[in-house]
């Protein structure tokens, strides 16, 4: 009976086998609106990165809006699980600052590689690549990489609650055209000071969701985000000066609309031979972040929710097609992002702050329907929807970050053997602000400790495939950068 639940994702009257997940319509529709709030601010965030590099910045917010929609659409109806889909943080900054203005690329070639590169993560998971890279990550690995996207997850809503400043030393930073600030090492951070209604209105929020989950308040999270973002009206935070047109916004999608496939753009990629390698590693660089950041979060998220059972790791292993919800999910992701790059966005994948909703109750691709239903509101109340401070939100992502912490109980950190690249997939993730980096740091001192401790046939060869990879990417990115 439990293998045909594992295949049978829409059972006859319940579409999304609410009953079967031992959740309801009310409980989907919270969590899909607390993962929504969670991402929202990638509407806003994402166009004003693009629009760096020349594109119209009206364009990317209606690319931003539909990329998501139809990403977070097929996750929820095809796969029939609670993640949603938008542009990737962290990948949209490579797009611009390392392919746009370190390698010289137009906008219209970068979104053509990102196209390439959707293909691409399309193929290797229709080929079983991505599922046996999944096989390949030992248990303990697994384990860090879960409790090391909760870490992640705090640390982001750490920051956009604002209770942290960073120094610089003078003459060790860069200050790009845009206006945005690179420094090296020597910033360090420290805690602000109480006295701003930004960081008070946090404090408040961070309170209030503690005391809602240890009441065990049903909607809880979604009542600290909105509860939050009520008491930031008189204290001026929670504000709908921003606006954004809708109708500007629709007369500049014309403008990167198939602007991937034109020339510039795909027809110009391939036009000089001596740049070919370039392009080629530019596009194994945004498959190998997208892939990775992916996998970390259905493993840090899916297995301890219950999302993806071990029946279902146990389908996806031997079974071929899209037999387990696993297969459905990962095509899924790998399609959102050649949808994306046709409207005009960067690379669209899973996003982390899914787990929000998934703290919140979310079991079912009801969740995700929730979520793309908002982000197509979204789409006329821009102002509304972007009203809400990121104090408001910000407590959320802490409260769910440590919810994911016991994910770190399965790990033996008293042996060195599994605490070092347990360290390095978990902790070290966080500091470095990226899945995948976290987990190719993972991979590369669990390579190196088996190694040198004479159990290298332990290690999976896809490991070692992916670890020298991961090496590789690197390497490139250094002599590119």
């Amino acid at each position: 009976m439990a293998e045909n639940k594992q295949v049978t994702f829409h059972p006859k009257g319940d579409f999304f086998d609410l009953k079967g997940q031992n959740t309801n319509v009310r409980t989907e529709v919270m969590a899909g609106v607390t993962t929504f709030f969670t991402m929202v601010y990638i509407i806003m965030v994402n166009p004003s990165m693009l629009s760096q590099t020349g594109m119209p910045w009206g364009a990317v917010f209606l690319a931003t809006i539909i990329a998501s929609v139809i990403g977070t659409l097929v996750m929820g109806l095809f796969a029939n699980v609670p993640y949603a889909q938008a542009p990737g943080m962290g990948l949209n900054a490579f797009f611009v600052f390392t392919v746009c203005f370190g390698l010289g690329f137009q906008w219209q070639e970068a979104l053509a590689m990102v196209f390439l590169c959707g293909i691409l993560n399309i193929i290797i998971t229709v080929t079983r690549i991505r599922k046996m890279i999944i096989e390949a990550i030992p248990p303990m690995l697994q384990h860090a990489i879960g409790g090391g996207i909760g870490v992640f997850i705090a640390y982001i809503g750490v920051k956009k609650c604002g209770l942290l400043t960073f120094t610089s030393d003078p003459g060790q930073n860069i200050v790009l055209d845009g206006g945005t600030v690179i420094a090296n090492s020597s910033i360090v951070p420290a805690i602000v000071q109480f006295n701003s209604p930004a960081v008070l209105l946090a404090l408040f929020g961070i309170i209030l969701t503690v005391i809602l989950i240890i009441r065990n308040v049903k909607g809880a999270i979604l009542l600290g985000i909105l509860i939050t973002a009520v008491i930031g009206i008189p204290l001026g935070l929670t504000s709908m000066s921003n606006s954004v047109s809708f109708s500007d916004a629709v007369s500049q999608l014309p403008e990167t609309f198939g602007a991937a496939f034109g020339n510039p753009g795909m027809q110009s990629l391939f036009s000089d031979a001596s740049k070919l390698p370039l392009v080629l590693m530019t596009i194994f660089a945004f498959s190998l972040s997208d892939t990775f950041d992916t996998i970390g979060t259905f493993i840090g998220t899916g297995r301890k929710s219950g999302i993806f059972s071990e029946q279902d790791e146990k389908t996806l292993e031997e079974n071929q097609g899209f037999s387990s919800k696993m297969d459905r999910a990962l095509f899924a992701d790998a399609t959102a992002t050649s949808i994306g790059a046709i409207f005009g966005t960067s690379n669209t994948t899973t996003y982390v702050e899914s787990a929000a909703g998934i703290g919140a109750g979310g079991r079912t691709g009801l969740t995700s329907v929730v979520t793309a239903a908002m982000f197509i509101l979204s789409a006329f109340f821009a102002p509304l929807v972007s009203a809400i401070p990121d104090a408001a939100i910000a407590p959320s992502l802490i409260i769910v970050g440590i919810m994911m912490l016991s994910s770190f109980r399965d790990i033996k950190w008293e042996d060195m053997e599994d605490a070092i690249p347990g360290f390095f997939a978990g902790i070290f993730m966080a500091l470095c602000y990226s899945i995948s980096y976290g987990i190719a740091a993972g991979f590369l001192f669990y390579c190196i400790i088996k190694t040198v401790k004479g159990k290298a046939k332990e290690i999976h060869p896809i490991l070692w495939v992916a670890t020298i990879l991961f090496v590789l990417n690197f390497v490139i990115l250094a002599k590119i950068s």
